[in-house]
């Protein structure tokens, strides 16, 4: 009785296995995390703060996750070739960002490298684009979906997970620049 009562409990789980990792074949290859808001403000004072790392703590959602965060701040002052890398506790982790291409005032993008708790790059694009005396700020996050990644979205979203972040982090820039 016990050792059939063994089986069956090794094969649901041989099947649970099997059926997770079937739906993780049907995620996709690429993720993909996008939020927009309209900011009462011209897309010069937009720019001006997402383009410079040493402003990131005006808005930026994550720079409160540990106070004893280290930062280190490089390269150009703003804009194209600003790096910032980070090390912090199990919630902030550990990366760098660095402004790979810029079109002031309209965008800003930047390789985003995380080291820690999972190794991964991607690609933030922040997208400016006036409307009369305000701006719509387009925030998006892209790229490659691990198998390991397809394996965790099929227990959670990636967008409802990163997207809850970024309307923080838009909410917090509208108040910055509304002042």
């Amino acid at each position: 009785m016990l050792k059939r009562i063994l089986l069956i409990a090794a094969g649901a789980l041989v099947l649970g296995i099997a059926t997770v990792l079937c739906l993780a074949l049907t995620k996709s290859d690429e993720f993909v995390v996008q939020r927009s808001t309209v900011i009462n403000a011209p897309p010069e004072k937009i720019y001006a703060i997402i383009s410079n790392f040493h402003r990131s703590n005006e808005w930026s959602p994550w720079e409160k996750l540990d106070p004893n965060m280290k930062r280190t701040i490089s390269g150009s002052e703003s804009g194209k070739g600003a790096k910032y890398e980070w090390s912090g506790n199990a919630d902030a982790g550990e990366g760098s960002m660095e402004i790979i291409d810029e079109d002031p005032p309209k965008k800003v993008q930047i390789n985003l490298h995380f080291i820690k708790p999972m190794e991964g790059d991607s690609l933030v694009v922040y997208e400016l684009i006036p409307q009369n005396d305000s701006t719509k700020m387009t925030w998006t996050m892209s790229g490659p979906n691990t198998f390991f990644g397809k394996v965790m979205q099929v227990f959670m979203s990636c967008d409802a997970m990163i997207g809850k972040s970024f309307e923080e982090g838009l909410a917090n820039l509208k108040a910055a620049c509304e002042k």
